[in-house]
C-alpha cells in the first residue's frame, strides 16, 4: 500500500511541474531565456581582464616609457684632404706651401638610448653610446631636447652617468634582477636606428652570462627581444614595467638583431651610480693575479692531479698577490672560505672587496695546501689582471 502511494505521489509531481513550466513558456518566456544566459555564464571561463600580461603590457610600457630617452651626441672632427702629388719633393721645391690644402672641420653625429634613474636628472647609458662627444643632448618623451654633461665613465662595465640640465624628470622603477627567471617576460625600450622609441617583447633567455669578452666585469641577462643599432643605453623592463637592464650588446652577423642580446642587470648599473656619485668613480678591489679555469685536460697536460679552482697564470710584480706569496701554477680554490670555480667567481668576489682590506686565499701548489692573507688595493682601469 505504502509503495502505491509513493509512486502516485511522483507521478503527481511530475504532472504539475510540466504543467507549471508550460505555464512558464506561454507566460514569462523570458525566464527561461534569463535562466540559459546565467547557466552559459556559469560554464564559460571568464576572460582575461584586458591590462593582464597575456592580453597586453601597455601598462608596463606607460610606467617606464617616460623614464627611456633618446641620446643624440655630436663631435667634431679634423679632416686632412690627402694629395700625394703635393708630398713630392720636387713640387714642394717649386710651389712652396702654396697649394697646401688647409684641414677641415667636420661634424659627426651618432645617437643612443638612455634611462633616467633617481632624482637630480641623473641618465645612465652605455660608454660607447656617448665616448669622445663634444655635445651630448637627451631627448624626453612629450619634452624638447635638452643638454647633458657626462659626469662619471666605468670602462670595465661599458657604463656611463650624465646629468641632465633639468632635475625634475621622471625615474624609471627598479626591479629585482636576482628574481629573474629563464622564460620571463622582458620588454626593450630604445631608439632602434634613430627611428624613435621602440618597444620589443622577449623573454629571458639566460642569465649570469660571463666570459664573452665584451667587458671586464660581466654578469649579462640574455634575451630574445629584438635589440638593434642605437637600442645601447636603453631600457630592458619586466612585465611590471620595472628596470632589470641596461642594454649593451647583441650577437650579429648582419648588424641587425638575431635574437641574442645583452643587457647589464640593475645591481651592477645601481653599484656604478652610486660609486660615481660617491667618489666620482667606481672603487673596486684588485688582487694583481691572472688565472684560467682549471679543466681535467690542463691538470693532466701538467701533471698535476685535478681539483676544481682557478690555475694562476700570472702574477703583477709587486702587487698585492706577489707580496702575499702566490706564484705562477698555484691553484686557487676559494676566497675568504668561499668556492671560486671559474675566474668570473674570482673577478666579482675581488671586485667587491674594499681596497684595504685583507682577503685569505686558499689552495693548492704542487701537493701543498696554502693559505695567503692577501691586502687588496684599489684597481685600476688600465690594469688586467685581477
Amino acid at each position: 500500500m505504502d509503495n502505491k502511494n509513493s509512486i502516485a505521489f511522483i507521478l503527481k509531481s511530475i504532472v504539475v511541474g510540466l504543467a507549471l513550466a508550460f505555464v512558464i513558456v506561454a507566460v514569462k518566456p523570458e525566464l527561461l531565456e534569463n535562466l540559459d544566459q546565467q547557466q552559459a555564464a556559469q560554464q564559460t571561463p571568464a576572460s582575461p581582464n584586458r591590462h593582464s600580461g597575456p592580453v597586453s603590457y601597455a601598462d608596463a610600457v606607460n610606467r617606464a616609457l617616460p623614464s627611456v630617452v633618446n641620446v643624440y651626441t655630436a663631435k667634431i672632427q679634423i679632416q686632412k684632404k690627402k694629395y700625394p702629388l703635393f708630398k713630392d719633393p720636387l713640387l714642394q721645391h717649386l710651389f712652396g706651401n702654396r697649394y697646401r690644402v688647409k684641414p677641415q672641420k667636420r661634424l659627426k653625429t651618432g645617437g643612443g638610448s638612455g634611462v633616467i634613474i633617481g632624482k637630480g636628472g641623473y641618465i645612465l647609458t652605455n660608454l660607447h653610446v656617448i665616448q669622445g662627444a663634444d655635445r651630448i643632448r637627451v631627448a624626453i618623451p612629450g619634452r624638447r631636447a635638452i643638454e647633458a654633461k657626462v659626469i662619471g665613465i666605468d670602462k670595465d662595465t661599458d657604463l656611463a652617468v650624465l646629468k641632465a640640465t633639468k632635475d625634475d624628470l621622471p625615474s624609471i622603477p627598479i626591479g629585482k634582477p636576482e628574481m629573474l627567471r629563464v622564460g620571463d617576460v622582458v620588454l626593450a625600450i630604445g631608439n632602434p636606428f634613430g627611428v624613435g622609441q621602440t618597444v620589443t617583447m622577449g623573454i629571458v633567455s639566460a642569465t649570469g652570462r660571463s666570459q664573452l669578452g665584451i667587458n671586464t666585469y660581466e654578469n649579462f641577462i640574455q634575451t630574445d627581444a629584438a635589440i638593434n643599432p642605437g637600442n645601447s643605453g636603453g631600457a630592458l623592463i619586466n612585465a611590471k614595467g620595472e628596470l632589470i637592464g641596461i642594454n649593451t650588446f647583441i650577437v650579429s652577423k648582419s648588424g641587425g638583431s638575431q635574437g641574442i642580446g645583452f643587457a647589464i642587470p640593475t645591481d651592477m648599473v645601481m653599484n656604478v651610480l652610486n660609486q660615481i656619485m660617491r667618489h666620482g668613480r667606481v672603487v673596486r678591489g684588485w688582487m694583481g693575479v691572472s688565472a684560467q679555469n682549471m679543466t681535467p685536460r690542463l691538470a693532466e697536460a701538467l701533471g698535476l692531479k685535478y681539483e676544481k679552482g682557478l690555475l694562476v697564470t700570472g702574477v703583477s710584480q709587486d702587487g698585492p698577490a706577489d707580496v702575499a706569496g702566490l706564484q705562477p701554477g698555484d691553484l686557487i680554490t676559494h676566497l675568504n672560505e668561499k668556492r671560486v670555480l671559474a675566474v668570473a667567481d674570482m673577478t666579482r668576489l675581488t671586485a667587491n672587496i674594499k681596497p684595504g682590506s685583507r682577503v685569505m686565499v686558499n689552495g693548492r701548489r704542487g701537493k701543498h695546501r696554502f693559505e695567503f692573507p692577501v691586502l687588496i688595493s684599489e684597481r685600476r682601469q688600465q690594469r688586467q689582471m685581477e
